[in-house]
């Protein structure tokens, strides 16, 4: 395994957008979404899609759990349970018309927070590792974070549901903090 360099905004790669996966998964693809495991845990963040290290496939990792500050810091803590989850070729069948409005941030746009108003429910499809298909409802903050993930998928990022002067500014900001 190896942590792999996240992308920062507005590298153009992150506006890509991914193809599926086939099946069976390759030894690259597996090692692909081992390391974005380890990524994600290193950053530390709760969900990481495969445009963020550059890889134009239809993969995201997340692990909700880690959305407490005390679990991030120490992971090794007794009790700092993970849940990992691996999303393959996911596709939203249904969004709800109720909606929730929560604080989100993204690792390929750092220290940079915003309110992002969203579906608060949602029902996924998605194919696990070995292949198989899956189907279920998610809410709250499990479904906010994997809109936020798989919106990547898509070439898209949270900042895109801000205002355009908003987005500016945070662009501007990213380009002069990573150049």
């Amino acid at each position: 395994m190896a942590i792999r360099k996240i992308l920062i905004h507005p590298d153009d790669r992150l506006r890509e957008i991914s193809k599926p996966v086939s099946f069976p998964l390759s030894d690259a693809v597996k090692q692909i979404i081992e390391d974005m495991a380890e990524t994600m845990y290193d950053a530390p963040g709760v969900g990481l899609a495969a445009p963020q290290i550059g890889v134009s496939l239809q993969i995201a990792v997340t692990d909700t759990l880690w959305r407490s500050d005390e679990v991030r810091h120490d992971p090794d803590k007794p009790g700092a349970d993970r849940d990992l989850k691996v999303w393959l070729n996911p596709e939203f069948l249904w969004k709800s018309d109720e909606i929730e409005t929560w604080e989100e941030g993204c690792l390929s746009v750092p220290e940079t927070y915003a309110n992002v108003t969203r579906p608060a429910a949602v029902r996924l499809r998605w194919f696990d590792m070995e292949g198989k298909q899956h189907e279920q409802d998610f809410t709250a903050f499990e479904a906010v974070a994997l809109q936020h993930e798989f919106d990547h998928l898509l070439g898209k990022l949270f900042i895109d549901y801000l205002s355009p002067l908003k987005r500016k500014m945070i662009t501007k900001k990213m380009k002069k903090l990573y150049k």
